[in-house]
């Protein structure tokens, strides 16, 4: 049975490739003391192995309070549904990808691509503009807005004893037209997380990058998307 990984302090992946089922994005968990955060649900498969990997961990699912959409991309949110509906954890999300999350437009999920019929939430906390801090239990969470892949997708950036954490979801790409891909944009969002000086990045799908690999990898993307 798989088992959570522990990233550092306060921060375990839980759901991914080899933790839950293989079309999952990178999900991870945070420690809030008073409650769990939890980034992105996957695409629905797996909530079980998630499950799991929580309690594996010592901590009960139904703690997680809140869970972060950082995009509307059905591999980070056809989990929302069911973690709503059972231990009524309320959603946050930008407004630019509410339409996504919350059914009005089901071609910016992606669901198609993978077969799965998506199961629309309603956005419990939605972000607006460019920054926006939240108290979550004992952790004051900064919500940047990083367009580009998505017109509203979000990086989480925490505290820890073990430095700053950035979860950055799906630096990478991929970019499509169809749900509203900017390169420029993405390439403006990506000079804003470089300047961040991040000690951690928790990536959606490349996973976790520490101290000076970070800036390599994003300038890696840059790199590729060029012209």
């Amino acid at each position: 049975m798989s088992r959570a990984k522990a990233i550092c302090d306060r921060v375990w992946a839980v759901g991914g490739p080899g933790l839950s089922a293989p079309e999952d994005c990178c999900v991870y968990l945070v420690d809030a003391n008073s409650e769990l955060v939890q980034i992105d649900a996957g695409v629905g498969y797996s909530l079980e192995r998630i499950e799991g990997n929580i309690r594996s961990i010592g901590f009960e699912p139904a703690s997680v309070w809140h869970v972060v959409a950082t995009h509307c991309h059905i591999d980070h949110i056809g989990g929302l549904a069911s973690m709503k509906e059972r231990y009524g954890s309320q959603v946050i999300a930008h407004e630019l990808d509410r339409a996504g999350i919350e059914g009005e437009n089901n071609e910016l999920t992606a669901a198609s691509m993978y077969g799965v019929e998506y199961r629309p939430v309603k956005v419990d906390v939605l972000l607006k503009g460019e920054s926006e801090r939240l108290r979550l239990g004992d952790l004051d969470i900064e919500f940047l807005h990083t367009p580009g892949h998505t017109p509203g997708s979000i990086a989480a950036v925490i505290e820890t004893a073990d430095g700053k954490v950035l979860f950055g979801q799906d630096i990478h790409g991929p970019f499509s037209p169809s749900w509203g891909s900017d390169l420029e944009e993405w390439r403006r969002s990506m000079k804003k997380l470089l300047a961040l000086r991040a000690d951690v990045l928790c990536e959606g799908h490349a996973g976790v990058y520490r101290g000076e690999k970070i800036a390599r990898y994003i300038e890696a993307c840059l790199k590729r998307f060029s012209g």
